[in-house]
């Protein structure tokens, strides 16, 4: 090895960072506490390595450099999940604990994939360091075979909570040691977080949403029961024992699953507190949280009737009467930006249609941040005839002013009327020319705004004959994790429309997909089956898939993958064996009589229902077998 001044003092220092922060890390306390720690720790002894190759100061080999640059990628994701699992929703990741262990699984296995490709023979390495990665490569190689034993007792508790109304307070009570969910903070933290996630779903919660919220009403009641003074200031010790232990399910908002200040009803039917189920819409959502249904229109009607209940119970137990948010707030939406907000929004409009290229970039700039801040920034500047001006600037020369230009219609395009506002300024075709040829962050963004606009039906149509879907696809093949989102997002929501399957599927739309389909690491499993089941009503899309050599991993999903997964596969699966009895008899011999009578017992109802109908077919060939 050749020394060299400093050569890749970049790449240890920020493996020492990596190793330093995740050493850092708070303790995990729920049911990932002990993958948590297994991994903290396996991760913390990687660090003599990386400081004594940093103090060496030695030039790497291109071979040597490889290694280190996988092991840097997989201690980012580590960062990343156990953030997550410190954070998060304590239930949620109770319910998901198969999944959860699935993640720390993958992320082990890609820590020992890098440590592979590190040659420590050729490193400038002190006996003891080698030695002591030598054994933490060893019980990283041990620990990606050997998945987490099963807590029996938390299995039982849990199936008991979930099934019975009332379960046994002593169940309640060891589940709520289990998850460290003891104090009324404890509580608040995980209410938070379960809001927080509900809002990041992307519009479709899954099943484990009500199984969730459930849960979580029975081990607060529990928690607020048993001790109610917990964690509390004494005043507040004194305000509740006059308060009534259990708030009426009718009175909590699904989302936040609080007391209700300021009901409101949804198109569904349903009642949210404003702000949860606001903040629901203004993320770009089009179903209802509970039920998933689409809504009809985002109004909301005050729940008049309710909000008296909630009164008469709050004053009858004893319980302050919420006040409800924003109550000086006027009902004229404008008025809710000050003067000086609204001659800013004026300023940047001047400048995007009168300024040189400098102020158009700046202004485009903070009209995207303004538009992405609130409801009423959308309103405003929607209003004052931004849209029209950020068009134009669509087909900007300058890569930043055109990111700038549809991120801010991106942000806008979360209203409804915004929506109609930006097709009629002819947005589409421009939208769909920067998808095609902007930087990457335009790509994605732009994407992201052709999906927003999709929403509406009749955009399906407009987005796809211009030309949207092959350049999505581009995306999808092409783009950053994120852009991949994107696009499938964007993809899956313009097959909606029959005409754009056929258009998706001519694009090549087909093979791409079940590249991401196989590749399990990839994080894109759940998007390529959820459009391979929606191509997979068009004929053109049925013979693509059949062509794609789908059998072996539809049925590995079904036998192995989560159940929206399974249901999804079960249905590509259906609609191939519906129309060619080649891919049933093929279906048979990758055993799917098996794992479809057991998908039939423990699926979803959809996939139940699946599941049932290519049994069907399988017995229909026995019966011809049979009779011939």
């Amino acid at each position: 090895m050749v020394l060299t001044e400093d050569p890749n003092s970049e790449l240890m220092s920020g493996l020492v960072d990596s190793v330093k922060e995740i050493s850092m890390s708070p303790e995990c306390r729920n049911v990932c506490k002990k993958m948590h720690g297994n991994l903290v720790r396996r991760i913390k002894l990687l660090s003599p390595l990386f400081e004594e190759l940093k103090d060496n100061n030695e030039e790497l080999s291109e071979e040597e450099t490889k290694g280190f640059e996988l092991l840097r990628t997989a201690l980012d994701s580590a960062k990343e999940l156990l953030k997550l699992v410190v954070e998060g929703s304590k239930v949620y990741q109770t319910l998901q604990r198969d999944h959860i262990a699935d993640k720390f699984n993958q992320i082990t296995e890609k820590i020992e994939a890098a440590l592979s490709e590190i040659p420590y023979d050729k490193l400038n390495l002190s006996e003891e360091v080698q030695e002591q990665i030598e054994l933490v490569h060893a019980q990283f190689r041990r620990a990606k075979g050997s998945p987490e034993l099963p807590d029996h007792q938390l299995e039982v508790d849990l199936a008991i909570a979930q099934r019975e109304k009332e379960p046994d307070p002593a169940i309640l009570k060891r589940l709520s040691e289990r998850l460290h969910l003891q104090t009324i903070d404890d509580l608040k933290k995980e209410s938070l977080a379960f809001h927080e996630l509900v809002i990041a779903s992307g519009g479709d919660p899954g099943d484990w949403f009500k199984k969730m919220a459930s849960l979580f009403k029975k081990l607060k009641d529990h928690v607020q029961m048993a001790n109610p003074e917990a964690n509390c200031s004494e005043a507040e010790k004194v305000m509740m024992k006059h308060r009534s232990p259990v708030i009426p399910d009718d009175f909590r908002c699904p989302i936040s699953l609080e007391l209700m200040k300021d009901p409101v009803i949804i198109s569904t039917g349903q009642t949210y507190e404003r702000s949860c189920i606001q903040k629901w819409l203004d993320a770009g959502h089009k179903t209802c949280p509970k039920t998933q249904q689409t809504l009809l229109h985002t109004a909301l009607t005050p729940n008049y009737v309710l909000k008296s209940l909630i009164a008469l119970w709050c004053e009858s137990n004893g319980v302050e009467l919420p006040k409800q948010p924003g109550a000086c707030r006027s009902k004229n939406v404008r008025s809710s930006i000050s003067y000086c907000d609204r001659a800013a929004i004026a300023t940047l409009l001047d400048k995007l249609a009168n300024g040189n290229l400098e102020q158009q970039r700046s202004a485009a700039g903070e009209l995207r941040l303004l538009a992405k801040r609130n409801v009423d920034n959308r309103v405003c500047i929607a209003e004052a005839g931004a849209i029209p001006l950020l068009v134009e600037l669509l087909s900007s020369t300058d890569p930043r002013t055109q990111e700038h230009a549809v991120t801010a219609l991106l942000n806008l395009s979360i209203n409804d009327i915004n929506k109609g506002t930006i097709v009629n300024a002819g947005a589409i075709p421009d939208i769909v020319d920067v998808l095609k040829n902007g930087s990457m962050e335009a790509r994605e963004n732009a994407a992201a705004t052709l999906f927003s606009l999709s929403v509406v039906d009749e955009n399906k149509v407009a987005i796809g004959a211009a030309g949207a879907i092959p350049a999505l696809i581009k995306l999808l093949c092409d783009g950053t994790p994120r852009g991949k989102k994107d696009a499938a997002t964007a993809i899956f929501n313009l097959s909606i429309y029959q005409g754009n399957k056929a258009r998706a599927v001519k694009a090549g739309i087909v093979p791409p997909l079940m590249r991401l389909l196989k590749d399990a690491g990839g994080g894109m499993v759940d998007e390529a089956l959820a459009i391979l089941a929606i191509l997979a009503s068009h004929q053109e899309g049925k013979v693509a898939i059949g062509q794609a050599d789908p059998i072996p991993v539809l049925m590995e999903v079904i036998s192995t993958g989560y159940p929206r997964n399974r249901e999804n596969a079960a249905a590509i699966l259906c609609s191939l064996c519906t129309v060619d009895s080649q891919q049933l008899k093929l279906a048979r011999q990758f055993g799917a009589e098996k794992a479809l009578k057991e998908l039939s017992e423990s699926g979803t109802d959809r996939a139940k229902r699946k599941a049932g109908s290519i049994l069907e077919l399988l017995q229909g060939v026995d019966a011809i077998v049979t009779q011939s």
